[in-house]
């Protein structure tokens, strides 16, 4: 069951064929798409042209029913479908041509959770890892193995 959508992306900046990299921002719950590449202005604009944006909906604007605390599993199938949602974005943003050191995941809230959980099971040198207000998905004592994310930058706000 796929219950999100890749392709209900807004799509922003250059297309990924002509992009030094790009940025998948992952918005919160009862956000949108459209609200999270407000995010976009805040970026060098020097470096900001040179991009491709994708930012996913959500459906019905949230990722994921429960708060991500509670075990994974009770968040199923929308977890799921959230991270292969985010899967088929980089799956596609490497086809085009943008290695994994080029690919910047950015979430806020429920996005800023998925960034997160995706990057930890798909471990890899991404260009860097955004995450406000979020954190792994699961209770705080979930046994979790140490991945090498190979000298990402990652930056934690709330």
């Amino acid at each position: 069951m796929h219950l999100h959508d890749a392709t209900n992306t807004l799509r922003l900046g250059l297309p990924l064929t002509s992009a030094r990299g790009v940025v998948i921002l992952l918005h919160g719950r009862g956000s949108s798409a459209e609200d999270i590449t407000g995010l976009i202005r805040t970026f060098d604009p020097a470096i900001a042209k040179d991009l491709a944006y994708l930012a996913p909906e959500a459906a019905n604007n949230s990722w994921y029913p429960q708060r991500f605390l509670v075990p994974p599993a009770h968040n199923e199938p929308w977890l799921s479908s959230a991270l292969a949602t985010i899967d088929t974005l980089v799956t596609e943003a490497l086809a085009a041509g943008i290695p994994s050191e080029r690919i910047a995941l950015v979430g806020f809230s429920q996005g800023a959770c998925l960034s997160l959980e995706y990057a930890s099971r798909h471990p890899r040198r991404y260009a860097f890892i955004g995450g406000l207000s979020g954190a792994l998905i699961g209770p705080t004592d979930t046994a979790r193995d140490c991945v090498d994310l190979q000298q990402t930058p990652i930056l934690l706000g709330c």
